[in-house]
């Protein structure tokens, strides 16, 4: 097992947790964050996100792991849908939000839990929904699963079924 995929499984497996994430449209495009040690080829995208810590909102949480993962400051909009996001060792119960930038600077973030060489964000970018799908369903949140266009995206709603 490499260092990476111990990291995740020491910091956040097997147990439940709580994660807050973002949904970021920019140009048609959406905020997506890469991230190694989870799945089963190394990659992972997803939006921005993490989870609350103790005395920590929602709202909080959100604002803080965005700026951490991405350098952009955001406004918390509407909750989107919820998501049980289950692949052995993690188990986390995910809340989108619809996001807003409102300053910051795009950047690569960090995971402040982990070292600095062993950090697991390997890159952050705007991706088009053409090019979230090109990628293999295991690489990707499995939201994009259940949707055939961006405007899909934003248009889940409710708990998404496994």
């Amino acid at each position: 097992m490499d260092i990476a995929r111990e990291e995740v499984k020491r910091l956040y497996g097997n147990r439940l947790r709580l994660r807050v994430c973002g949904l970021c449209l920019i140009d048609g495009k959406l905020l997506m964050v890469r991230h190694r040690g989870i799945g089963p080829t190394d990659t992972f995208w997803c939006p921005p996100g993490g989870g609350p810590q103790f005395g920590e909102t929602a709202y909080e949480a959100l604002i803080r792991e965005f700026h951490e993962e991405t350098g952009l400051d955001i406004e918390v909009g509407e909750l989107q849908f919820v998501n049980e996001f289950m692949q052995d060792p993690l188990h986390a119960m995910e809340l989108f939000f619809d996001v807003r930038i409102i300053g910051g600077q795009l950047r690569q973030g960090f995971d402040p839990e982990m070292a600095a060489d062993h950090q697991i964000i390997t890159e952050v970018r705007l991706l088009t929904f053409d090019e979230i799908k090109r990628y293999p369903e295991s690489e990707v949140h499995r939201m994009f699963q259940q949707c055939r266009s961006m405007e899909d995206v934003f248009h889940l709603k409710g708990y998404l079924k496994q």
